[in-house]
């Protein structure tokens, strides 16, 4: 039997995965898991809005109201639901400060945090993709 080739359970699997895809058992699928770690990234970012939540979050901490200044087309119940899952997801905090009247701020987590390498390049990926499309062939028209 080849190095591809390996017995898991009674079948023969005889798919070379890239180790820097997928470095590990949890991504070896052939249908989108929800313990793939891929998979879980892309649900944590999911959701509209969600990134420019991140990427204001990024600058640091932030009260609902600096948030609503900041992306003034987002309306207070879609900033209130996205901080809502953002905070039980583990990517952002709310943080309760002293004083009277109580004030809030959100600020992200480690995990959070760790998004900001994803976020850019998602960005990068994005511009280089509207680039291509905008580049039309001559045949395609």
């Amino acid at each position: 039997m080849s190095q591809n080739h390996r017995d898991v359970g009674h079948q023969t699997e005889t798919h070379d995965w890239d180790p820097e895809l997928v470095p590990d058992r949890r991504g070896r699928t052939r249908r989108p898991e929800a313990g793939c770690p891929v998979e879980v990234a892309l649900a944590a970012i999911s959701g509209r809005w969600t990134t420019l939540v991140l990427r204001e979050l990024m600058h640091g901490p932030c009260s609902f109201g600096d948030l609503r200044g900041r992306l003034p087309d987002l309306s207070a119940k879609i900033l209130s639901e996205r901080l809502r899952e953002l905070t039980a997801r583990g990517l952002v905090a709310r943080e309760r400060l002293p004083g009277f009247p109580v004030r809030t701020r959100y600020v992200l987590t480690s995990t959070g945090a760790r998004l900001r390498p994803l976020l850019v390049q998602l960005y990068e990926t994005g511009t280089v993709l509207l680039d291509a499309m905008a580049v039309t062939p001559p045949d395609a028209r």
